[in-house]
């Protein structure tokens, strides 16, 4: 045994989270724990950590067991990226400096035996600590995580995800025995994730992760905890049998259940005939009686198996308008800078029913592309057109609301011309209950707010969805609702997302952008992740002149292709100017060019 949560009691508020709950980790095991969200995930790992205390029970750990937890960002005003990662070497350079401080004893002539066993032993712990390899573990960890390109930027200067992931650095280079990960893989890109999947996978140590990430699970996962009620059930094996195991558990229970309401109802049934017998009888029939009160007893005494409860769901329902034309969406030689290059002359195009996921690092252009289709972001130069008779469901990875003072059915109806009455039973079927409909908008969490947008866009008239990241802040149970209502949609969808899960599941088309590129793979997710390294190694080896003279062909190519565009009657005047000005412009670059 290496930690063990023993008769665990905890009551937040006036809820009680944890009623009697056992669990124990024995050496190399790498567990999951879920359950629906506020089922004390959280709150287990903080107890298993020592950030928190028991209310009843206590957390026992291994003498030597060390435990990496990561749970908020401390703040480091005057530190860099590196400085901030070199913390995890706080002891090996302490010790370090202590041998340095002894070579120059010695090179000032203060040499003596003491002196060079007390070296020797400094050296020794040294090596065995890894003093040698700080700079190689640090540049492996950063390369992984994505981080290396800032590492000698102010710690103070990053955005939050990129902050998560250099605390997370951090942990990993202390080599703890313990790592307790709570939604590791949240801000992190595809890369990342899969680099983080391979080293937890060869983590010789104790893993124990709270995840939405069902991919990562499968990966990483020996073990399921499930948090019900307030106690831990264990499951072997990854995510995937989990569900499995669940499944067949549940239909036991309730073949159970079943069984034994039927002996309690002709248990009942019979008392119920016994006392009518022994009343009717005259004089009354005192053994009747008798017999009727042994089978109450014997009822009253019956264990009785539990009804299993279905975890409340979203109900959803998502019908395509009338249909869209063939082609749905094209871009055309697009190239879009924000200060750095997006991507330069890429070409996309969507039809009528493809289910398109758009993946690549953070920051490389997935949600602008989305933003082209909308027409909030108007790109540099190229062209982005919607087909005939389009209609976009868009849902923002940012909840941007004008007035976050709005109560949620307020803010429903401003988009769904529906009665409060109507509109509170809706929001019923996304888990907005009671006076939950009244709720701020300010006051929402990320969950919450994901599920009002979802409840707005299966009330609108749309065949073209364009979805970015839609399974953030959503728990299991509502990312496979999501999934199975997006499998029965008709119309055409378009996604950004890295649930490599979520991506596998529903689309059969990827676009990955990558160095400024995009490539299409006629395949899912799985298969064009084969394919993208070959491919890739392909264009890295195509000569310098080839690429040039690319360049040369693409610029002519989108002069041809404007040229048509403006002779197409149905342009507006306002877009038919917007073209002639493109037009222009790349007459100008061609003969620099030329």
């Amino acid at each position: 045994m290496q930690i063990k949560a023993e008769s665990i009691m905890k009551t937040i508020g006036s809820n009680e989270i944890f009623n009697g709950l056992q669990l124990e980790v024995n050496a190399k095991e790498h567990i999951a724990i879920v359950g629906p969200n506020g089922c004390g995930k959280t709150t287990l790992l903080r107890l298993l950590a020592g950030e928190d205390t028991p209310d009843e029970g206590r957390i026992i750990k291994s003498k030597n067991a060390t435990i990496g937890y990561l749970h908020q960002i401390p703040s480091y005003p005057t530190y860099t990226v590196r400085a901030v990662l070199e913390q995890a070497f706080a002891s090996i350079f302490e010790l370090k400096a202590k041998m340095e401080h002894i070579e120059q004893q010695m090179q000032d002539g203060e040499v003596s035996t003491k002196l060079l066993q007390q070296y020797g032993q400094m050296q020794e712990q040294f090596i065995q600590q890894g003093g040698y390899e700080t700079d190689s573990q640090l540049v492996a960890i950063a390369n992984g995580l994505g981080i290396a390109s800032f590492l000698k930027q102010p710690f103070e200067a990053l955005s939050g995800g990129e902050k998560t992931k250099v605390m997370l650095g951090q942990m990993l280079l202390q080599s703890p025995s313990i790592l307790l990960l709570d939604e590791p893989t949240n801000h992190l890109d595809m890369q990342a994730i899969e680099w983080l999947e391979n080293y937890v996978e060869s983590f010789e140590g104790i893993v124990i992760a709270v995840s939405h990430d069902r991919q990562f699970m499968n990966q990483m996962a020996h073990k399921i905890v499930e948090i019900e009620d307030g106690e831990a059930f264990i499951y072997h094996g990854n995510y995937d049998a989990f569900v499995q195991q669940k499944q067949e558990k549940i239909e036991q229970q309730f073949a159970q259940y079943e069984e034994q309401q039927k002996k309690i109802k002709k248990m009942q049934e019979t008392i119920k005939r016994l006392k009518q017998w022994a009343n009717e009888a005259n004089p009354p029939n005192d053994g009747l009686h008798r017999r009727a009160k042994s089978m109450e007893k014997a009822l009253a005494r019956i264990e009785r198996v539990k009804k299993p409860i279905s975890m409340k769901k979203m109900n959803l329902s998502l019908a395509m308008s009338e249909r869209s034309g063939k082609e749905v969406l094209s871009y055309d030689n697009i190239t879009h800078s924000y200060g750095r290059t997006l991507f330069t002359d890429i070409h996309l195009a969507v039809y009528f029913q493809d289910r398109l996921a758009i993946v690549g690092q953070n920051g490389c252009g997935k949600s602008t592309l989305l933003k082209m289709a909308t027409g909030e972001v108007v790109p540099q130069q190229g062209i982005c057109q919607l087909g005939s008779n389009v209609k976009i469901g868009y849902l923002s990875q940012q909840f941007d609301y004008s007035n976050t003072e709005m109560r949620v059915v307020d803010v429903f109806r401003s988009s769904v011309a529906v009665s409060e009455a109507e509109a509170r039973h809706i929001l019923a079927q996304f888990l907005f209950y009671g006076y939950d409909v009244f709720k701020k908008i300010k006051n929402l969490s990320g969950g919450e707010k994901m599920r009002l947008r979802l409840a707005q866009l299966m009330h609108q008239q749309i065949n073209l969805l364009l979805l970015d990241e839609p399974t953030n802040h959503l728990d299991i149970e509502s990312r496979e609702v999501l999934e199975d209502t997006l499998e029965s949609f008709e119309g055409t969808i378009v996604a950004v997302s890295h649930d490599r899960y979520f991506l596998q599941k529903l689309f059969t088309k990827i676009a990955w952008i990558e160095h400024q590129q995009l490539t299409v793979y006629e395949g899912d997710y799985e298969w064009a992740k084969e394919k993208r390294t070959t491919a890739y190694q392909v264009i890295e080896k195509a000569p310098v002149e080839k690429v040039q003279r690319k360049k040369e062909l693409s610029t002519l190519e989108q002069i041809e292709k404007l040229e048509i565009k403006l002779k197409e009657p149905t342009l507006a005047a306002i877009q038919r100017a917007k073209l002639e000005q493109q037009l222009e412009a790349l007459y100008e670059q061609w003969l620099l060019e030329e």
